[in-house]
């Protein structure tokens, strides 16, 4: 057991060094020139001007001493000082991750508290008509456009309903909980601030459903077929044949087994919630790295672009790592 985790804790090192080789290069060698997207034409006509700012930012030294150096800095963990906001990226990325953490969480929990009963339904239940309502669940998950579900759902449940609130994390007359994770739920609630963690849950359902809603298809699918494979092993013919109860087949028998792949997608689903909110973080106006990333894109904010791809990277290294774990606790064979 312990060499297979030193195994992973050393692929997960390599595969650290070699993403921030490959992450580093494709922003040198993205097009477009920083220089005019932050002084401007009038600014840029100045030799003078562009050279103090090229010095300033390194980008009039080699290709190899910059990487050299960014290398150097997040060893140390200095992600550099974003150009657009002049603070340093990862004070950025502190302030805004949290936001994103928490609506990726909501929406993976949710995910998962929906896929997962449902796939197993509608493999017990196989051709019936719960097997195919899960899969026009599925389908209309996996199939519509985040940006379009999240329009709709704002236009129906906000617009015409006005069940839910306005976009953002809490109502703007509100103040934000004070407290320690800058998670809104977890703070509200440490503070004993009921009425503020209502406020806070209520906007993070229509973000939340949209950020799951692939999710929720994809879970599903794989629970459904994962379950149907185990359900026809031997070992379940066994079991039936010893006159075990359904429900105990089922739960203790073939879900364990099937939930192999299960936690494969849901550990990449969970990553790929933290790194892909931008579209529903800018139609919802949530504050978080989704937005950020984007106002850092399209000013060319190249060490922020950096080193949110880094936190990007590092958030799947660490969850492929968990997910291999994972697989020693739920399958003995790995262990040996």
């Amino acid at each position: 057991m312990l060499r297979y985790i030193a195994t992973r804790l050393a692929a997960a090192v390599v595969m650290a060094v070699l993403a921030s080789l490959v992450i580093f290069l494709i922003s040198a060698l993205v097009p477009g020139d920083p220089v005019l997207a932050q002084l401007g034409d009038i600014a840029a006509s100045d030799p003078a001007t562009v050279l103090e700012w090229r010095a300033k930012w390194g980008l009039d030294l080699p290709l190899w001493e910059r990487y050299g150096i960014f290398l150097n800095g997040l060893a140390h963990g200095d992600l550099g000082i974003s150009i657009a906001t002049r603070r340093p990226v990862l004070e950025d990325i502190a302030q805004y991750a949290p936001a994103t953490l928490e609506l990726a969480t909501v929406s993976f929990l949710l995910a998962i508290g929906v896929g997962i009963p449902l796939g197993i339904a509608a493999a017990v239940w196989r051709d019936s008509w719960v097997d195919s309502a899960a899969r026009i669940v599925s389908l209309l998950g996996v199939s519509s456009p985040t940006f379009w579900l999240a329009f709709i759902m704002l236009a129906i449940f906000y617009g015409w309903l006005g069940w839910a609130p306005g976009p953002g994390r809490i109502d703007p007359i509100a103040f934000p909980p004070e407290g320690p994770t800058g998670l809104f739920l977890i703070d509200a609630a440490l503070a004993g601030d009921w009425e503020g963690w209502h406020d806070a849950a209520a906007h993070l359902v229509l973000p939340a459903v949209v950020l799951a809603a692939a999710t929720i298809g994809l879970i599903t699918r794989t629970t459904r077929a994962a379950m149907l494979d185990s359900l026809g092993q031997d070992y379940v013919r066994v079991a039936r044949a010893k006159g075990l109860r359904a429900q105990v087949i089922v739960l203790r028998h073939a879900l364990p087994n099937a939930l192999v792949p299960v936690v494969t997608l849901g550990g990449l689903a969970y990553a790929n919630l933290l790194a892909g909110a931008v579209m529903t973080e800018t139609v919802f106006s949530w504050p978080g790295l989704g937005r950020y990333t984007f106002r850092s894109a399209a000013a060319l904010d190249f060490p922020a672009i950096i080193g949110i791809t880094m936190v990007v990277s590092a958030t799947y290294l660490l969850v492929n790592l968990a997910v291999d774990l994972s697989y020693a606790a739920l399958d003995p064979r790995v262990r040996r």
